[in-house]
């Protein structure tokens, strides 16, 4: 892919699309994912059927190698001619890398976004509270349950509640809360009037952060 040439004074885009932010087979959203942009270069983390970019990508990255719709994404990264892998990413300024959470029985990640000064965090799944997302400019955080967890069979982790994440997000200096991975508890909450204090991102919407190139000197 062709890196686009930046000049002074341009102001340079971090641009991040939640093509999709519901829980597998949501009856109301695509699969969570979202798709990475910065200079020319163009990453998407998880995503699914109904959550899949369009054009030339850099690379596909997922949460968990292990996970139900890895069938899915490697169907769907193929076509990029790519194979949809946990791993790091470094194109000039955009960084991305994988930080463990805790979530299930086998190795679990997010990713932490950083550009032109702003740091994201992308943790759409994940039983505890993840203490590297602290001071994040903006987390994306899991919403699958809303006030109790819910709890995998064997106890081996599940998914926070939205009620509680939103809670340690405020206690850990998290600037900007967007939850995603909306699962039915928390669909019939929002529908219910509940989620009315909190941010829920929808299919399809754009955050950007914007960085002023500075001429040297």
């Amino acid at each position: 892919m062709q890196e686009p040439r930046i000049r002074f004074g341009q102001r340079r885009v971090l641009r991040l699309t939640s093509l999709g932010v519901g829980a597998m087979a949501s009856p109301r959203y695509a699969p969570a994912g979202l798709l990475v942009e910065a200079d020319g270069r163009r990453v998407m983390i998880d995503g699914g059927k109904g959550a899949k970019p369009a054009g030339e990508l850099d690379v596909w990255l997922v949460t968990d190698e292990h996970a139900e719709l890895m069938p899915e994404l490697r169907r769907l990264a193929s076509a990029h001619g790519l194979k949809p892998t946990v791993d790091e990413f470094k194109g000039d300024g955009l960084r991305i890398k994988p930080r463990p959470v805790q979530h299930t029985n086998h190795p679990a990640y997010g990713y932490e976004i950083t550009y032109g000064g702003h740091r994201v965090v992308w943790t759409p799944e994940f039983w505890t509270f993840p203490d590297w997302a602290a001071g994040a400019d903006l987390a994306f955080l899991e919403a699958a349950a809303w006030t109790r967890p819910i709890r995998f069979r064997g106890g081996v982790g599940g998914h926070a509640p939205v009620q509680r994440t939103a809670q340690e997000a405020q206690e850990a200096g998290v600037r900007r809360v967007v939850f995603v991975h909306i699962g039915r508890p928390t669909i019939h909450a929002i529908d219910s009037g509940e989620g009315q204090a909190l941010e829920f991102a929808t299919d399809g919407q754009v955050f950007e952060f914007e960085v002023e190139v500075q001429r040297a000197g």
